[in-house]
């Protein structure tokens, strides 16, 4: 993946509009959950609440995936490394998006959980978004998550690239960060982890 050179300063800024746009998401956010656990609002106020409350937690995920990626670019990124089991990672971030589901034998890698589990969600919703997929599989063995299927005119999209999708462009630079892979099988995206 090809960013070319960010300046420190320049990736700064982004990490700081990324940090001040979460303060004004936050209460759109706060006032949506307020607002859809009231008994009284009814369809379609009630769909529409809904409909705003996940927009907004989408959008807090772009901001989270942009401002990660303005931190490994300025160099202040550091990694909260823990142990955990591939199989976990797969069934979680198969667990954030519908047409997902995970299997495997797992292994154990040393990574950055939370990140990692967001950007695999984020990879298999890239593969279904802009490959018009009803269903993908995330796969553990061992050090590595795949994820299929990768239809060939969505695979410079989800190696980034081709940059049509925050998420999967943010999960590479994530998962090079911290020392791990990405490489396509066929129509398999191969996310080796380090171990």
């Amino acid at each position: 993946m090809c960013l070319s050179v960010v300046s420190e300063s320049f990736a700064r800024f982004v990490a700081l509009a990324c940090h001040d746009l979460r303060t004004p998401l936050a209460t759109v956010a706060g006032f949506a959950h307020t607002l859809q656990r009231m008994d009284e609002i009814v369809d379609p106020a009630a769909r529409y609440i809904g409909i705003m409350k996940s927009a907004g937690d989408q959008m807090g995920e772009l901001l989270d995936a942009l401002g990660l990626v303005a931190r490994i670019e300025g160099g202040r990124y550091e990694a909260a490394l823990v142990e955990v089991d591939t199989l976990d990672l797969a069934q979680a971030a198969a667990g954030r998006i519908e047409q997902a589901e995970a299997s495997g034998s797992g292994g154990t890698v040393r990574v950055d959980r939370d990140p990692i589990e967001t950007g695999l969600a984020a990879l298999a919703l890239c593969a279904v978004r802009h490959g018009g997929l009803d269903r993908v599989e995330l796969t553990a063995s061992e050090s590595t998550v795949e994820i299929a299927p990768i239809p060939a005119a969505v695979a410079p999209i989800i190696l980034a690239e081709d940059l049509k999708d925050l998420g999967s462009a943010a999960a590479r630079r994530l998962t090079e960060a911290i020392g791990g892979s990405f490489a396509l099988d066929g129509e398999r995206l191969v996310v080796r982890l380090p171990a």
